[in-house]
């Protein structure tokens, strides 16, 4: 039996197909800005080299929309590179109306290193604080996209920003072992254990995923949709593959929808779904700060329950803290000898 770490090295093996030759390179101009090879000259296009802790050095595209609100991280699935997905940008861009940023994975494209789990998981930290400090992007205004193998580093980020804005998940994967064998538990030497992050994710989360992707099973998506702590309306595409969805025109009419819906989200918006995710007290009249009672046993132990009728005043419905004395409670007021 391997070990689990060739297990591990095993799996990224599969998990990962750059292409090869890589579909663009990267050069110098004369006055410094950076160019890539087979993509048309485009003012809004931003060619980036960013450094990683691992010591990697990685490619990213920045496209600017002068309309847009938020902006989309996308990290791409495991057989293409930005030369092939630079068109796919460029529509995204305009019909999202949004900036985006994609990145190559360590050992993808002019990117340098080799391919690794946790490789992609330095790139996509390392292309986020590029976006905070070359743009002032702050996650607040961020929406993170991943597709297919793309789904790892998503989520390992969106689980560490509690103020993102949104999660898009792409064909995405439970982990890197249930995409070849069908397993219900956790191995220590799995790879991309999504089933495990995603119920950290504090933000909207949108699946998209089609029902006949031979790749990556439609119930990936379902399972990852089902855990998440703030699901968006699902994408099931009938009939869509593994690596076509974004030719069937509900890809783009829903992501617009999410886009929208997401600019739409104010602060006081998100407070609320806080509380409600919290169960906090909602505001009441002006003597409660609370829709449920809080009584307490030798006024010292809170405890929620139905309110009861006060035997100072009578009084029930609007009363909020109440104190037990005996057998018999009290309102608040009545409790501090303000009442009757």
């Amino acid at each position: 039996m391997l070990p689990g770490c060739s297990v591990s090295s095993l799996a990224a093996k599969f998990a990962f197909f750059p292409p090869e030759p890589p579909t663009y390179t990267v050069k110098k101009e004369d006055n410094g800005r950076l160019v890539a090879s087979g993509i048309p000259r485009d003012h809004s296009l931003d060619v980036l080299v960013v450094d990683t802790k691992r010591g990697n050095k990685v490619v990213a595209f920045y496209l600017r929309n002068p309309y847009a609100r938020l902006t989309v991280l996308y990290s791409h699935g495991n057989a293409a590179d930005l030369g092939q997905l630079y068109d796919l940008f460029v529509q995204l861009k305009v019909n999202l109306r949004v900036n985006l940023m994609g990145y190559d994975y360590s050992g993808y494209g002019a990117s340098t290193g080799k391919p690794s789990e946790y490789n992609t998981y330095a790139d996509i930290e390392a292309v986020y604080r590029c976006l905070e400090t070359e743009y002032g992007v702050s996650q607040e205004d961020l929406i993170l996209y991943g597709q297919s193998v793309g789904s790892g580093p998503t989520l390992h980020l969106a689980a560490r920003l509690p103020r993102l804005r949104g999660v898009v998940l792409h064909s995405a994967i439970l982990s890197g072992l249930r995409v070849v064998c069908h397993v219900n538990f956790n191995f220590c030497f799995d790879i991309y254990k999504n089933i495990n992050k995603i119920k950290k994710v504090k933000c909207p989360v949108l699946v998209i995923h089609g029902t006949e992707d031979d790749v990556v099973n439609w119930l990936h998506g379902k399972g990852l949709w089902k855990l998440a702590r703030d699901p968006y309306e699902p994408l099931w595409i009938k009939g869509g593959g593994h690596c076509n969805l974004e030719l069937y025109p509900d890809y783009i009419r829903h992501l617009c929808k999410f886009i929208k819906e997401m600019e739409n989200i104010t602060t006081a918006t998100r407070l609320k779904k806080i509380r409600q995710s919290l169960q906090l007290p909602r505001k009441g009249c002006n003597l409660c700060h609370s829709t449920t009672t809080t009584f307490t046993t030798s006024c010292c132990h809170p405890i929620r329950i139905q309110k009861p009728t006060c035997s100072g005043c009578s009084q029930t419905g609007c009363l909020n803290l109440w104190c037990c004395k005996g057998s018999a409670y009290f309102c608040n007021w009545c409790c501090r000898g303000d009442g009757q």
